[in-house]
């Protein structure tokens, strides 16, 4: 599918092909060079991978399976000369959420005597994405709050604030202090996949209703598969990292109330990171939890730790400042329903049926003709129609 914008016809925007490695290094490589950037560095990383498994990635992108949407890219194409790229991947395991990874737009050729902007060009790869991927309903985004350009590209294009994140980073020291209490967490279990309902209960619960719209988690969002497994852990050998989750569960409730899953780095040349949900009335439970976590990180290297936390969660935002921890990023997270139009044209047809158009078997045919109607006289045909004989007057009757 091409997408082509009125102003600037020269621009088209495809899928991503393997000829297009080349460009795509080139066109990361002038990024970094203007702004350093882990996403870039991920991307190349990324870029690596595809260049050597191209064929087999390819193959499987044909049909659903885990590797399907590895590498979801569109370029921006003008006279044969890459001039953007949009890089995008399933939020959840019904794939209604997507998420933007990435937006890079390069320098442009003029067209006509007008040169196109960066804007458009980024316009246009996202409304290529809103159109070729049918079926992602909600779209996601977290952007910086000081990268301007960008964050005007996704309000440009009807992207609404959905929540405000912290990035905060807790140094080896203080670590190492947390490390020295006992947490006091007496039903602490490792997590399987026969916890999956608990944990998704768990998520339910810790987020506005809002936010918990546009995740749209199910179940199976919280269950590993063999396949996942086995990929998951080649990964971490590779890498050098590990994971370790764990829950806490109250037996009177019957749930789940609190959850992390920490992935360690075993060379130390990368922080910890944390992700963390605590049952927003069982926040007592961030010591605890932290502290578990800080006990986990003695057999690793020293490092620092890495937790995110949303503007709806207060507790946590309160307690890491009480800790010390240390502000490292603040970003925005956007979404945007490509649904909410045909929705609201469905309910404007319905709101003009009256009720005798959907009821029409219901109609009377004539109109009803007035009668008369005397209570006394209902009255007695009712009390003789039920009047009881008594046996001693039936028998003279019959004699």
């Amino acid at each position: 599918m091409t997408s082509v914008s009125p102003q600037h016809a020269t621009v088209s925007v495809r899928p991503f092909q393997y000829r297009d490695l080349d460009e795509v290094s080139r066109l990361t490589a002038s990024e970094a060079d203007v702004e350093e950037s882990g996403n870039l560095v991920d991307l190349g990383r990324q870029i690596q991978q595809i260049r050597r498994w191209y064929g087999p990635l390819r193959f499987l992108s044909l049909f659903p399976n885990p590797l399907q949407h590895f590498f979801c890219t569109y370029v921006a194409e003008q006279s044969g000369r890459l001039c953007g790229l949009i890089q995008v991947s399933p939020f959840n395991r019904t794939r209604s959420t997507w998420r933007v990874d990435r937006v890079i737009v390069g320098s442009v050729l003029p067209a006509s005597g007008d040169q196109p902007l960066s804007m458009d060009v980024g316009s246009q790869l996202l409304r290529h994405c809103f159109q070729a991927i049918w079926e992602a309903r909600t779209w996601l985004i977290e952007v910086d709050v000081n990268d301007t350009a960008t964050l005007a590209l996704y309000r440009h294009n009807g992207f609404q604030t959905l929540a405000k994140m912290t990035y905060w980073e807790i140094n080896s020291e203080q670590l190492s202090v947390l490390a020295e209490r006992e947490p006091d967490l007496p039903n602490f279990l490792p997590v399987g996949n026969a916890d999956a309902s608990l944990l998704h209960q768990l998520d339910t619960v810790s987020m506005p209703p809002l936010v918990r719209q546009v995740f749209d988690r199910h179940v199976i969002d919280f269950k590993t598969s063999l396949f996942k497994s086995v990929l998951s852990t080649l990964k971490h050998w590779v890498s050098h990292t590990d994971v370790v989750s764990g829950y806490v569960f109250e037996p009177q409730r019957k749930a789940a109330i609190g959850y992390f899953r920490l992935r360690l780095c075993r060379n130390g040349k990368h922080p910890h990171a944390a992700q963390l949900t605590v049952h927003p009335a069982y926040t007592w439970l961030y010591p605890e939890l932290l502290a578990q976590m800080a006990r986990v990180t003695k057999d690793v290297p020293s490092q620092s730790l890495c937790v995110a936390s949303a503007d709806y969660q207060p507790e946590r935002e309160e307690y890491l400042e009480q800790l010390g921890a240390a502000q490292i990023g603040h970003t925005l997270m956007m979404s945007r329903s490509v649904w909410h139009k045909l929705r609201e044209s469905k309910f404007s047809a319905l709101e003009g049926l009256q009720l005798s158009d959907v009821l029409q078997s219901l109609q009377p045919s004539r109109k009803p003709v007035p009668g008369r109607f005397s209570l006394q006289s209902n009255l007695e045909n009712h009390n003789s129609a039920n009047k009881i004989t008594p046996p001693d007057r039936a028998e003279e009757g019959k004699n």
